[in-house]
């Protein structure tokens, strides 16, 4: 009777199985077409849903209230164009050749507008999105933003070497390559500099921007080579290699994850880190962990911690085993919207394990690290330590659930979306209906590259194969300049003044840490500080008496820091 009862177990589970991977083949097949019409709805000048988009340029969704997404972002447009420049390269779509030269010139444009965050020599680089008409946004916003320039440059390197291997290495050097330095220098230079992260709510480090930081420069480095610009390549090594370093510090062996981001006060349990880990994924690089590689075992550690942190958290996950697939969103603490499951965090979790499964079926072998085995004992309990060839059971077990398991969640995705392919940014945790902005130009390119990786789509290495972490990380300073703050404030017996402000020199707006400005000149106070060069630097002026704080009055001050030479800011205190 036992026996004929786990029988029976067993049947239902793979007929369970058989059903979620029918489900999954039908999504693809069905939703792949639409998630390309929508996506390309969304780019001007030609787009359905696109009005008034200058060509080449991504408008983030059509909505237009609640929230308004009718801008271009530099990170979603890099993210959206690199999945197109991917199936063009790769010959899957061969009728983006134009959409990509209109993202080329768009994109060049917006480098030289000067914005809130600088002109192109003081920062202007940093500024996170613009008007759909190519002009500058100039409210207030989460700036800088230092991804995005990583991004674009990787998006546009990938083109650049396919050209070089079809014989077009002219228009690379004399047209494209421009583009491209001035992205890559801008990375070389700030990378350590603190930035808004991929939510643009807290400014830290942030893994995200760090891993696509570290690609791109990586790539840039051999694209010079290739083209024969050999002046940049050795400080880009430089930088490559100090933050190869500086990425590790994001892993917290004790807990099992990479943590997200280094400042903001949440649990950094984020889907950052598996959109890193997608991100900068590279065949050729195996199951490396210094670069967080898909199948990695800390890669695959913290997929389970973040995917876990979910679990009881949404209603529509309900009832889901242990080694089920759920809905996620960007990470528990959320409360946009008030925090539920998106389509694009979800389809990351997919894809990671799609990558994963690439790289183990290309190699013929996996191998479980004491790290990485609680992974894998969510779907096989008997899974111990040791390295399996593609002859064992316990590697065709392993292969068959982790392909299940990440078809369940494009299966939940797919539950999710209505008849016509629509995809919003995100879906009710209470019930699956669609919630914030419609038609996200993001959710659309992350279906299709979930897609693709299902497929075992490979894309050419970018050089994470290989690599050697220093033994000691080495910041990079970049250019600075001296600022003399001066304010007027008269004070009483015992009270001084004290600045902090947006940058690490200015102790990231910690009371506690702030400068003693100098009351030599009083009531006048001062203190010289150097600053980064190029960069636009917020601000503000406090007293501290026996231990109380007292801010100055909002607004935030604010200085745009020149390429080289001195700036004096004189400032008068705000009541």
């Amino acid at each position: 009777m036992l026996c004929q009862l786990a029988l029976s177990a067993l049947a239902l589970s793979a007929s369970a199985v058989a059903s979620t991977s029918s489900t999954v083949d039908t999504y693809v097949s069905s939703e792949g077409p639409l998630a390309r019409a929508g996506l390309l709805a969304n780019i001007g000048p030609d787009g359905s849903k696109a009005s008034g988009a200058s060509a080449g340029v991504v408008v983030a969704s059509p909505s237009t209230t609640s929230p308004n997404y009718v801008y271009s972002w530099v990170r979603d447009s890099s993210l959206v164009f690199k999945a197109i420049i991917d199936q063009y390269t790769t010959g899957q779509d061969d009728s983006f050749l134009d959409l990509i030269n209109d993202f080329i010139t768009a994109e060049a444009t917006l480098q030289h507008l000067t914005s809130p965050s600088g002109n192109i020599t003081t920062g202007g680089l940093g500024e996170p999105k613009f008007y759909v008409n190519e002009t500058a946004f100039e409210g207030p916003w989460g700036r800088p933003q230092r991804d995005g320039p990583a991004l674009r440059s990787t998006a546009m390197i990938t083109f650049a070497n396919h050209l070089i291997a079809n014989g077009n290495t002219t228009w690379v050097k004399d047209t494209l390559w421009p583009i491209i330095q001035l992205d890559l220098d801008y990375v070389s230079a700030n990378w350590n500099e603190t930035t808004f992260d991929l939510w643009e709510e807290l400014q830290s480090s942030s893994f995200f921007t760090t891993a696509v930081q570290h690609r791109s420069l990586r790539e840039g480095s051999a694209l010079a080579t290739a083209i024969k610009e050999t002046s940049v390549v050795s400080g880009y090594d430089t930088q490559a290699d100090n933050l190869l370093c500086f990425l590790q510090s994001y892993w917290d062996s004790s807990s099992g994850y990479i943590v997200a981001n280094t400042g903001g006060g949440r649990s950094g349990k984020d889907a950052n880190t598996a959109l890193a880990s997608i991100h900068t994924f590279d065949p050729a690089a195996g199951c490396d962990a210094a670069t967080f590689q898909p199948c990695s075992d800390k890669a695959l550690s913290s997929l389970k911690v973040y995917v876990d942190s979910f679990r009881s958290l949404y209603g529509i996950n309900a009832g889901v085993a242990q080694n089920g697939s759920v809905a996620t969103g960007r990470y528990p603490e959320d409360v946009y919207y008030n925090g539920n499951p998106w389509y694009l965090t979800t389809s990351a979790v997919a894809e990671q394990l799609y990558d994963a499964l690439t790289v183990w079926n290309t190699t013929g072998s996996l191998n479980i690290t004491s790290t990485s085995l609680p992974f894998f004992q969510d779907l096989l309990p008997s899974a111990a330590t040791g390295t399996y060839d593609s002859s064992s059971s316990t590697y065709t077990t392993l292969i068959s659930a982790i392909r299940d398991y990440a078809d369940g969640f494009l299966a939940i995705n797919a539950k999710y979306t209505p008849t016509d392919g629509a995809l919003s940014e995100q879906y009710s945790k209470a019930n699956g209906t669609q919630v914030s902005a419609v038609d996200l130009t993001w959710s659309y390119a992350a279906a299709l590259t979930a897609f693709s990786a299902r497929n075992s789509t490979k894309y050419a290495s970018w050089g994470a194969a290989g690599l050697t972490v220093p033994s000691t990380c080495t910041a990079n300073p970049g250019s600075t300049v001296s600022v003399t703050f001066t304010v007027e404030k008269d004070t009483s017996n015992g009270e001084s003044v004290y600045i902090t402000g947006n940058v690490d020199a200015l102790q990231d707006w910690n009371p506690t840490a702030a400068l003693l400005m100098d009351d030599k000149s009083y009531p006048n106070w001062t203190v010289t500080v150097k600053l980064p060069a190029s960069q636009v630097v917020e601000y503000k002026y406090l007293t501290i008496s026996n231990g109380t704080v007292a801010w100055e009055a909002d607004p935030n001050n604010s200085i745009s820091t020149p390429a080289k030479g001195t700036l004096a800011a004189n400032d008068s205190w705000q009541s």
